[in-house]
């Protein structure tokens, strides 16, 4: 599997490692491939567990002087599966999950294998936290460097808007820090540009004050009121304060412990949010998504915010296979709405869902100047979720939603939110227009940073004068 790499030359890489090196026939080496999303089924020829930066400083220097394809795992919570790869090394973070909070300046340093999970558990001691995602167990490492769009996003941005500083490994082994005042270029492009210039070890972010109990909603209504009530939602987020984050999603939905037998396999949508400010604001400011017309099942309440955080997480097993793409919107008309429901209706799997996040607020305050992520201006991004359990279902599942986004692009620009790719199959293509006037900037940030694209594993945009390709100067996965 790895006949370029002499036994020898590996046996000097695990000796200098504090961390496992993990080959194919060490135990536990399934284990140690498999990541969440389980479409994904590569089989790499080492998986380096780090246990810290000299570790990842080791395994970065032994993939560049041995040309091993490199995958770069924080979570392994990508749907894409980049976390991954055949035959080349992956550089393992999941042990390095240290978490420092500091109440006093209201900001956190992490470890980049720590899951939000880790994050808010230690902000919440405080009464703090940042903007993460939606399920607890996602990597702090790729939502953030991919933007980070979550229940705080109105009021507080993204994650990415959220950095004060990142300690990176670069494709020559320098351990460097970016932030405001250092390495400003890298700085902004890691603000939302992916883990596209090397290997993230640390990340530190400002904190807000959160919870411990927040506001929040969770109502259900019956799929044939989507239009109706999508349209009343559409108004209400137009003039909703910038405490308020929701998201709708629509589908079967077919909870047992929510839903009698009666109403378990109708369709049905779902209209999620979270008011980051005053519980006793909150309640009454988001009372009006429960009132739309008459609920089939409403779960909203007071709760601790790590709680709610963890909402989710039993809908998203690790294993489960999974497919999900997404389209920036450029409004909600009516058009839209019935597609979104046609779409919510045809999908293959019970569990798959058609999801309208709401954007605006804080996420537009920052420039592009200031930060690579692209989608700051869309009040609203598409998500397509296929989610199923069977392999022999799988295509019908990507077809769903691939035709679902070639239908409802045409309410969109065609720009992406890139945590949500598919497999990352649009390639150069998606980067340009998902970017836009941005691209060329990381262009020339890959071509400081990662000239040979040791790093392509990811969001990729390639380095200049070249096609894309793995580091190795042949076409990428």
């Amino acid at each position: 599997m790895i006949q370029r790499v002499d036994d020898e030359r590996i046996d000097q890489f695990e000796v200098g490692l504090r961390g496992e090196l993990i080959r194919p026939d060490t135990p536990g080496y399934d284990d140690a491939r498999a990541v969440w999303n389980g479409v994904i089924d590569k089989r790499p020829a080492l998986v380096a567990r780090c246990a810290g930066v000299a570790d990842v400083i080791s395994a970065v220097e032994f993939a560049r002087e041995t040309e091993l394809l490199v995958a770069v795992r924080g979570g392994g919570h990508n749907v894409a599966g980049t976390a991954v790869c055949d035959g080349g090394l992956v550089i393992d973070l999941s042990e390095m999950t240290g978490v420092r909070v500091n109440p006093e300046t209201r900001t956190a340093w992490s470890q980049a294998g720590a899951t939000w999970a880790d994050l808010d558990h230690e902000t919440q001691e405080f009464g703090l936290a940042t903007p993460g995602g939606v399920v607890s167990d996602t990597g702090i490492a790729g939502l953030t460097l991919g933007g980070g769009i979550g229940h705080l996003r109105c009021k507080y941005g993204l994650s990415c808007d959220n950095l004060r500083s990142v300690e990176l490994v670069t494709a020559d082994g320098e351990f460097v820090t970016a932030s405001a005042e250092e390495n400003v270029d890298l700085f902004w492009g890691l603000r939302g540009g992916g883990g596209n210039f090397g290997v993230v070890t640390a990340f530190e972010y400002d904190l807000h004050p959160v919870g411990p109990e927040v506001a929040t909603c969770l109502v259900f209504y019956p799929g044939d009121r989507l239009t109706e009530v999508l349209q009343a939602y559409r108004e209400f987020v137009a003039t909703a304060s910038e405490e308020i984050s929701t998201l709708v999603f629509a589908g079967e939905l077919p909870d047992e412990e929510l839903f009698s037998a009666d109403e378990l396999h109708e369709q049905k949508f779902a209209i999620m949010g979270c008011y980051a400010g005053r519980a006793t604001v909150g309640e009454d400011e988001l009372a009006p998504l429960r009132e739309f017309i008459e609920p089939i099942a409403d779960f909203s309440d007071t709760v601790p915010y790590a709680e709610f955080q963890q909402l989710l997480d039993e809908e998203y097993p690790e294993g489960m296979r999974y497919y999900w793409k997404s389209l920036y919107l450029d409004g909600l008309p009516d058009t839209a709405i019935d597609r979104i429901e046609y779409w919510a209706d045809a999908a293959p799997s019970p569990l798959s869902t058609v999801d309208v996040w709401q954007l605006g607020g804080a996420i537009t305050d920052v420039d592009v100047e200031e930060s690579a992520f692209a989608g700051r201006y869309s009040p609203f991004l598409l998500g397509v979720e296929a989610n199923w359990e069977d392999a022999a279902n799988d295509e019908a599942n990507v077809e769903w939603v691939r035709d679902c986004l070639d239908d409802v692009r045409q309410f969109s620009d065609g720009s992406v939110y890139l945590n949500f790719p598919g497999f990352l199959e649009g390639g150069d293509d998606t980067m340009r227009t998902t970017f836009g006037s941005a691209y060329d900037r990381l262009v020339a940030l890959k071509d400081e940073y990662d000239p040979t694209n040791l790093f392509s594993r990811n969001q990729n945009v390639a380095p200049s004068g070249s096609a894309r390709t793995d580091g190795r100067g042949r076409p990428g996965e």
